[in-house]
Protein backbone atom coordinates (compact mmCIF):
# COMPACT_ATOMS: atom_id res chain seq x y z
CA UNK A 1 0.00 0.00 0.00
CA UNK A 2 1.47 3.22 -0.65
CA UNK A 3 1.55 5.54 2.27
CA UNK A 4 0.31 8.64 0.29
CA UNK A 5 0.60 12.06 1.54
CA UNK A 6 0.81 13.25 4.60
CA UNK A 7 -1.12 16.76 6.33
CA UNK A 8 -4.70 16.89 3.95
CA UNK A 9 -5.45 20.01 5.86
CA UNK A 10 -3.41 22.21 4.92
CA UNK A 11 -4.68 21.84 0.65
CA UNK A 12 -7.15 24.51 -0.20
CA UNK A 13 -5.86 26.93 -3.34
CA UNK A 14 -9.35 27.14 -5.61
CA UNK A 15 -11.75 29.93 -5.63
CA UNK A 16 -15.27 28.51 -4.38
CA UNK A 17 -17.50 28.72 -7.80
CA UNK A 18 -14.62 24.76 -8.46
CA UNK A 19 -14.74 23.12 -5.05
CA UNK A 20 -17.78 20.90 -5.77
CA UNK A 21 -20.08 22.47 -8.49
CA UNK A 22 -21.44 19.78 -10.01
CA UNK A 23 -21.44 16.63 -8.05
CA UNK A 24 -21.58 16.16 -4.46
CA UNK A 25 -21.11 12.55 -3.01
CA UNK A 26 -21.29 11.26 0.48
CA UNK A 27 -18.37 8.79 2.17
CA UNK A 28 -17.74 7.22 4.96
CA UNK A 29 -19.84 8.41 8.45
CA UNK A 30 -20.03 11.74 9.89
CA UNK A 31 -17.07 12.18 12.91
CA UNK A 32 -18.37 13.14 16.47
CA UNK A 33 -17.26 16.51 17.56
CA UNK A 34 -17.78 18.95 20.34
CA UNK A 35 -18.92 21.39 17.53
CA UNK A 36 -20.40 19.06 15.29
CA UNK A 37 -20.48 16.00 12.95
CA UNK A 38 -17.36 16.08 10.67
CA UNK A 39 -18.17 15.03 7.05
CA UNK A 40 -15.70 14.90 4.08
CA UNK A 41 -17.51 14.50 0.89
CA UNK A 42 -16.11 14.17 -2.48
CA UNK A 43 -17.49 17.02 -5.35
CA UNK A 44 -17.31 16.84 -8.85
CA UNK A 45 -16.29 19.57 -10.87
CA UNK A 46 -16.58 18.95 -14.79
CA UNK A 47 -13.93 20.93 -17.20
CA UNK A 48 -12.72 20.91 -20.66
CA UNK A 49 -10.44 17.86 -19.62
CA UNK A 50 -12.62 16.10 -17.71
CA UNK A 51 -13.83 15.28 -14.74
CA UNK A 52 -12.39 16.56 -11.26
CA UNK A 53 -13.18 14.27 -7.80
CA UNK A 54 -11.98 16.36 -4.75
CA UNK A 55 -12.80 16.48 -0.72
CA UNK A 56 -15.12 18.79 1.15
CA UNK A 57 -15.35 19.70 4.41
CA UNK A 58 -18.94 20.04 6.34
CA UNK A 59 -20.43 20.49 9.91
CA UNK A 60 -23.60 19.93 11.21
CA UNK A 61 -25.30 20.19 13.64
CA UNK A 62 -25.17 17.81 16.94
CA UNK A 63 -28.72 17.55 18.01
CA UNK A 64 -30.04 18.60 14.64
CA UNK A 65 -27.97 16.45 11.99
CA UNK A 66 -29.99 17.89 8.86
CA UNK A 67 -28.55 21.60 9.78
CA UNK A 68 -25.38 22.46 7.90
CA UNK A 69 -23.48 24.68 10.07
CA UNK A 70 -20.74 25.43 7.72
CA UNK A 71 -19.48 24.15 4.52
CA UNK A 72 -15.93 24.80 3.27
CA UNK A 73 -15.73 27.35 0.38
CA UNK A 74 -13.11 25.47 -1.25
CA UNK A 75 -11.63 21.77 -1.56
CA UNK A 76 -9.47 20.90 1.09
CA UNK A 77 -8.07 17.72 -0.73
CA UNK A 78 -7.42 17.38 -4.44
CA UNK A 79 -5.68 15.24 -6.96
CA UNK A 80 -1.85 16.42 -6.67
CA UNK A 81 0.36 12.72 -7.05
CA UNK A 82 0.91 11.03 -10.15
CA UNK A 83 -1.19 8.14 -8.64
CA UNK A 84 -4.11 10.57 -8.36
CA UNK A 85 -4.34 11.89 -11.53
CA UNK A 86 -3.31 9.24 -13.82
CA UNK A 87 -5.28 5.63 -13.97
CA UNK A 88 -8.87 4.56 -15.12
CA UNK A 89 -9.94 7.76 -14.55
CA UNK A 90 -7.78 10.92 -14.00
CA UNK A 91 -7.99 13.41 -11.44
CA UNK A 92 -9.64 11.49 -8.86
CA UNK A 93 -9.63 11.23 -5.03
CA UNK A 94 -12.60 9.85 -2.76
CA UNK A 95 -12.42 9.22 1.00
CA UNK A 96 -13.06 5.50 1.61
CA UNK A 97 -12.89 4.89 5.42
CA UNK A 98 -11.09 6.72 8.05
CA UNK A 99 -10.41 5.20 11.45
CA UNK A 100 -8.75 7.62 14.34
CA UNK A 101 -6.02 7.09 16.58
CA UNK A 102 -6.11 6.68 20.25
CA UNK A 103 -4.90 10.15 20.52
CA UNK A 104 -9.12 10.90 19.49
CA UNK A 105 -7.52 13.49 16.93
CA UNK A 106 -5.05 11.74 14.35
CA UNK A 107 -7.73 10.91 11.40
CA UNK A 108 -5.49 8.29 8.84
CA UNK A 109 -7.60 8.87 5.64
CA UNK A 110 -7.89 5.52 3.55
CA UNK A 111 -8.70 7.37 -0.42
CA UNK A 112 -9.27 5.97 -3.87
CA UNK A 113 -7.23 7.60 -6.15
CA UNK A 114 -7.71 7.82 -9.89
CA UNK A 115 -9.67 4.88 -9.39
CA UNK A 116 -6.83 2.57 -9.13
CA UNK A 117 -5.47 2.01 -5.94
CA UNK A 118 -5.89 3.04 -2.77
CA UNK A 119 -3.31 5.33 -0.81
CA UNK A 120 -3.34 7.08 2.85
CA UNK A 121 -3.79 10.39 4.04
CA UNK A 122 -3.36 11.63 7.42
CA UNK A 123 -4.79 14.55 9.13
CA UNK A 124 -5.59 16.20 12.47
CA UNK A 125 -9.38 16.31 13.41
CA UNK A 126 -8.95 19.54 14.90
CA UNK A 127 -7.12 21.23 12.20
CA UNK A 128 -9.78 20.04 9.94
CA UNK A 129 -12.24 21.94 12.27
CA UNK A 130 -9.79 25.09 12.42
CA UNK A 131 -9.64 25.05 8.87
CA UNK A 132 -13.55 24.83 8.42
CA UNK A 133 -14.09 27.76 10.81
CA UNK A 134 -11.63 30.01 8.94
CA UNK A 135 -12.59 28.75 5.19
CA UNK A 136 -16.19 27.65 5.60
CA UNK A 137 -19.63 29.32 5.27
CA UNK A 138 -23.21 28.75 6.39
CA UNK A 139 -25.29 26.64 4.34
CA UNK A 140 -27.71 29.58 3.11
CA UNK A 141 -30.71 26.96 3.62
CA UNK A 142 -30.07 27.38 7.13
CA UNK A 143 -29.06 30.54 7.73
CA UNK A 144 -31.84 31.63 8.98
CA UNK A 145 -32.86 29.19 11.17
CA UNK A 146 -29.79 29.58 13.73
CA UNK A 147 -31.38 28.73 17.46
Amino acid sequence: MDQGRQDFSSHSTEPPVFKDANKIGLSPPPIETPEGWLILYHGVRHTAAGALYRLGLALFDLQTPERCLLRGDSWVFGPEMPYERYGDVDNVVFPCGYPIDADGDTLNLYYGGADTCIALATGSIRRLLDWLKRHGSPDPAHRDHAG
